[in-house]
């Protein structure tokens, strides 16, 4: 810690200096100007940009400076309380240096479009779809005794296959479930308490059996910390509004059997694939689906978990099934059960729509396509969420009105967008027009949360006013500057995004503090070498 303000306001100078020292020193030769960006905390640092050289186009490598910017993170948060941080560097080859810093609200956007993002609420959180969906009312498929008396035959069988028992933990109390059952908030199903009063998992000191379904069955007090200890983010699939806007979640196979959540409070996560990824036991099931099922779920379902079994008692007998018909592998005293995938069907294809539509389908991303892209054979698939056309114009919606498109991501040539009046999914849109577009029929699509104009021309900006649930909002330089100027900003925004390659750190936040985030103590330095 500095021991003065001034002291610590003279290591961030001292910081800046270097900082600049470093790009100058790494410039190549005829280079006018280095713009570089990024991010810096305990977290970790992040850079990008890059030094402008006139002439062709060449890659140019981004100096080492990670060192630089964690010294600029430690004296920002001793300076400013701050951590992380968002900064922009620009040095001039006369030695003209100046640096902007502030918090992490204001960010850099990577990708198509560039620009800025300025978080208004961070606390704000989009509900996930699965919230909205019907809530099952069928009775749990498990069964104590039989999940018992199969989970010992199973462990027969193993032996048999390995030529000798395998040694599991000694099993738990009632009293101890039942103060499981209490730490949680939720009940355990039944046959998985009685697994529990076989065997407190599949684990001896650091070494487990992977029983079920090739994962390691977790201890009941591990399963306690895994639920408390993620109880804060349980129900959220993604973390920041650069990705949650407009995501997905797909729907599972059968349909309508898990909620369409990429995490829920009723998901109790009793066995790990030790890399992120975990089965659990669905306790708040859809529609069609029973209490005690079990899914996949974790790192690699961010777009949908995956139903894996009606209950724990049928994957069991599945498993056992498995062994006596000879689907299983063993190595170095260990079983690997060779047990199918489970079929979700066909839901995404990146590249182009096919000539036959598969009714599975649930997302698709058309990709430099040539010539003007039909939609109507995807009213071939009934459940499709997501659209995207990359670098693809279409010129008629219509084939959308029906169906239960969430994101929508067109080049639309025309520029009418009535088709989406009223529809009653739509959730994101990123529209690019080679016409003015009317914005009227997206007054009355009620979920529409995220919207993305930077690429469109538009008839009439301030109809954006009547958008009482839009959250995101992203428009270039000009557009945004009409928007504020008739006093039209949407009501309800957490967040808005000033796009364009252009744009400055003083650009956003000159935004930011139009639409009501006070930055008049963002952080500047300037100097020269």
């Amino acid at each position: 810690m500095y021991s003065t303000e001034r002291e610590q306001q003279r290591m961030v100078e001292q910081t800046a200096r270097r900082m600049a020292e470093q790009i100058v020193g790494n410039a190549p030769e005829g280079w006018t100007r280095a713009v570089l960006s990024g991010h810096a905390g305990r977290g970790g640092t992040g850079i990008t940009g890059g030094y402008i050289v006139p002439g062709p186009r060449t890659p140019m490598g981004l100096p080492r400076m990670h060192s630089r910017l964690a010294e600029l993170a430690e004296a920002v948060r001793d300076d400013r309380g701050w951590d992380p941080v968002s900064w922009e560097m620009d040095c001039r080859p006369s030695g003209e240096y100046r640096l902007v810093v502030f918090t992490d609200s204001v960010g850099r956007v990577s990708g198509p479009g560039g620009g800025y993002e300025i978080v208004l609420d961070p606390d704000h959180r989009l509900p996930q779809p699965g919230t909205r969906q019907q809530a099952g009312t069928a009775a749990p498929a498990g069964d104590p005794e039989l999940a018992a008396a199969t989970f010992r035959a199973y462990l027969e069988r193993r032996a048999a296959v390995l030529g000798h028992a395998e040694e599991l933990p000694p099993p738990v109390t009632e009293a101890a479930l039942d103060d499981a059952e209490r730490r949680i908030g939720r009940p355990l199903p039944a046959d998985l308490r009685a697994l529990y009063l076989i065997a407190d998992g599949d684990g001896i000191g650091y070494r487990h059996r992977y029983l079920i379904e090739n994962y390691a069955w977790l201890p009941l007090e591990n399963l306690v910390g895994e639920y408390t200890d993620s109880r804060e983010w349980q129900d959220r699939p993604w973390f920041g509004w650069d990705l949650e806007w407009d995501a997905v979640v797909f729907d599972t196979a059968p349909a309508e059997t898990v909620r369409r959540c990429g995490g829920h409070p009723g998901w109790i996560r009793f066995a790990s694939g030790e890399d992120g990824n975990y089965l659990a036991v669905d306790m708040a099931p859809a529609r069609d689906g029973r209490p005690g099922q079990v899914i996949a779920t974790g790192r690699d379902y961010d777009d949908g978990p995956v139903y894996v079994a009606d209950s724990l008692t049928s994957l069991l007998r599945q498993h056992l099934e498995l062994l006596e018909q000879g689907s299983y592998e063993t190595d170095d005293d260990h079983i690997s059960l060779r047990r199918p995938g489970c079929d979700n069907g066909t839901r995404q294809i990146i590249g182009g729509i096919p000539e036959e539509v598969p009714p599975t389908l649930q997302a698709i991303h058309v990709n430099d396509a040539t010539g003007t892209v039909d939609l109507g054979p995807l009213t071939a698939a009934p459940g499709l969420r997501r659209l995207h056309l990359n670098r693809s114009t279409t010129a008629d919606l219509t084939p959308l009105r029906d169906l239960p498109v969430e994101s929508v991501r067109v080049a639309l040539a025309g520029g009418d967008l009535t088709a989406l009046a009223g529809h009653p999914h739509l959730a994101s849109l990123d529209l690019n027009t080679t016409a003015p577009a009317d914005l009227t029929p997206l007054r009355s699509a009620p979920n529409l949360h995220g919207l993305d104009l930077s690429g469109a021309e538009t008839a009439d900006l301030t109809v954006l006013a009547d958008l009482a649930n839009l959250r995101l909002l992203a428009l270039g330089r000009r557009q945004w500057t009409t928007l504020l100027d008739h006093g039209k900003v949407p009501p309800a925004l957490a967040a808005v995004r000033l796009a364009g390659d252009d744009v400055t750190f003083d650009d956003a936040l000159a935004l930011a503090s139009r639409v009501g985030l006070d930055t008049g103590d963002a952080l500047r330095v300037a100097g020269g070498l």
